[in-house]
């Protein structure tokens, strides 16, 4: 009886330890995005967008269980700095993605990539890291910040008006965005103002701007900046008047709240919800599905971000450990983007078409995106010269 007991136990123990070996360990990938303050509804839509990825590939990416490592930086780079330095010493993470705000990126992308592990950046892309400052170990797969506006810029031109106004907030992503529409912006700018960067008082502004007489005016203003932005500039009459071009201040995040205020309104990107393809009818159909809302394109990045781990850790069977090999599988690019057209360029940031939206009623009768045109074709962004990988 005693030897029978013991032979069972030794079984059991057996077939416990085989299952136990059998069970893979998760991947730990850090998301570092800013998740609370003006900007907080523009990361939480990233990582939204990203889980929703996940969770249709039952908690696994490129066939390997994750465990997503979520931390707040709060829209301070040092607090993103010392973030970082936890993901990768505590918790020894080989990939970090997420990345709102650009002065963010900015302070940590070095110490990120010096360590040899994998920084995927699904929004923010600022000029200095597409050019000198590209690394075999950095991704960006939004779009280089100026692309948006040189679109933006070349579409005020192609529509005639001579005189512009240019309005941001004073820090490194708004200065990139108004030198991309000013790269390629045949007019005049008429005034180019720069604004504290939580300024939410537009009105001494929308005076001047009105006193100037632009034929346009063109602006960048995140989250709650860009809803009160808008809503004063309709509110003082000239939505009708003065036509509103921008990049990153209407969008997914903010129509919520603005609606029929902001219609009529102009915005240049890559991505909508209307551009017509299998991938992108899948996502917003999930999307709105999981969490009631039509997405952002800050949830469209996201989504395009996880199907390119997915990719490549798929190709490299879960080993991201063999850099060489990883680093090729990201370059490929081998996934299905909701935008259509995307493949990298030299400095690992998108060669892609980017297009321009008007604010009107969907089929549902919503207040969201329509395409109107598409400014610039399969196009990459300046900086890739200046970037010293092949």
């Amino acid at each position: 009886m005693t030897h029978r007991l013991l032979c069972t136990a030794a079984a059991a123990f057996a077939l416990l330890a085989g299952s136990q070996a059998g069970a893979q360990t998760p991947m730990k990938i850090g998301f570092l995005a800013t998740l609370s303050g003006p900007l907080g509804t523009l990361g939480q839509d990233q990582y939204d967008g990203f889980m929703l990825a996940v969770e249709q590939r039952g908690g696994k990416l490129g066939g390997v269980p994750v465990q997503v490592l979520k931390e707040d930086d709060q829209f301070k780079p040092e607090v993103a700095l010392q973030l970082a330095q936890k993901m990768i010493e505590r918790e020894n993470v080989p990939i970090i993605t997420g990345m709102t705000a650009s002065n963010v990126m900015m302070a940590v992308a070095k110490p990120i990539t010096d360590k040899k592990v994998f920084l995927l950046s699904t929004n923010a892309g600022p000029s200095a890291l597409a050019g000198a400052g590209c690394s075999p170990y950095q991704y960006v797969v939004s779009f280089q910040i100026d692309t948006l506006t040189e679109g933006v810029g070349k579409y005020a031109s192609d529509k005639g008006y001579k005189k512009v106004t240019l309005l941001t907030p004073n820090y490194v992503a708004g200065k990139d965005m108004l030198a991309g529409f000013k790269r390629y912006y045949r007019g005049t700018v008429v005034d180019e103002v720069y604004t504290p960067l939580n300024q939410l008082d537009f009105s001494s502004e929308i005076t001047q701007i009105a006193s100037n007489k632009p034929d346009a005016v063109f602006v960048f203003y995140a989250g709650a900046l860009g809803v009160n932005f808008v809503r004063q500039y309709q509110q003082a009459g000239l939505l009708k008047t003065l036509p509103l071009l921008s990049t990153g201040t209407i969008d997914g995040t903010s129509l919520p709240a603005l609606k029929d205020s902001a219609l009529g309104a102009l915005s240049g990107h890559m991505w909508a919800p209307d551009i017509d393809n299998p991938a992108n009818r899948e996502f917003v159909d999930a999307y709105e599905k999981k969490y009631n809302r039509i997405p952002s394109n800050f949830a469209a990045q996201a989504y395009d971000g996880a199907l390119l781990l997915d990719s490549a850790i798929a190709k490299v069977k879960g080993n991201v450990t063999d850099k060489t090999a990883f680093t090729a599988a990201m370059k490929a690019a081998d996934f299905k983007s909701v935008r259509g057209s995307f493949r990298f360029g030299n400095n690992n940031f998108p060669i892609q078409d980017l297009r321009m939206f008007e604010v009107a009623k969907d089929a549902k009768g919503r207040v969201s995106l329509k395409t109107v045109a598409t400014s610039l074709k399969d196009y990459q962004d300046p900086f890739h010269a200046q970037c010293s990988l092949p």
